[in-house]
């Protein structure tokens, strides 16, 4: 356990307080600790890099705290409706497929390397200050139309993009599989 990895374990820990302060209509909070989570993940990669802490456990946690983060506040947005529930299924079935065929291909003795294709991070970015730009709005008051459509667009295309990548890498690396056989 190193300090990286411990900033990782508060971002995670600091999920379920975003989420209770979306649920409880404490939208400022929220989005106050969103913007403090977003800084831990930039601050613990750049301390596992500058100062060569990066650890397997930390190449584990990072992704899963981010994923945590996000699927949840998606969750909590829908679930008090400031963002469609169509989006929060998109977005939540993405990461459902993405990890079910990780999994299958682990079941099959085939781990599939997992590298993050450039879709993915704008994606993921997309997501981020979708969800961003939401809760500030509603935290402090301000309009954000047409940038909420906009950028509601830009996760629905990016996510199904996203998603059809890898499905497509996937099959790609599980035919390889059967070919081999």
């Amino acid at each position: 356990m190193n300090i990286p990895n411990l900033i990782t374990l508060v971002r995670i820990l600091l999920v379920p307080v975003i989420i209770w302060a979306i649920t409880s209509g404490q939208m400022a909070v929220a989005f106050v600790l969103f913007f403090i989570a977003g800084l831990s993940d930039a601050v613990d990669g750049f301390l596992a890099k500058r100062f060569n802490m990066q650890s397997e456990i930390g190449a584990m946690l990072d992704p899963l705290a981010d994923k945590c983060l996000l699927v949840s506040i998606y969750v909590a947005l829908g679930i008090v409706a400031e963002i469609p529930r169509w989006l929060v299924i998109l977005v939540v079935s993405r990461d459902i497929i993405i990890i079910g065929a990780v999994i299958v291909s682990w079941l099959v003795g085939r781990p599939i390397p997992m590298k993050p294709l450039m879709v993915s991070k704008l994606n993921t970015v997309a997501q981020v200050f979708y969800a961003g730009v939401i809760m500030a709005a509603l935290g402090f008051g301000f309009a954000v139309a047409p940038l909420d459509m906009i950028l509601m667009a830009a996760v629905t295309v990016l996510t199904l993009a996203s998603v059809g990548f890898y499905l497509v890498e996937w099959m790609r690396h599980m035919s390889e599989l059967e070919s081999n056989q």
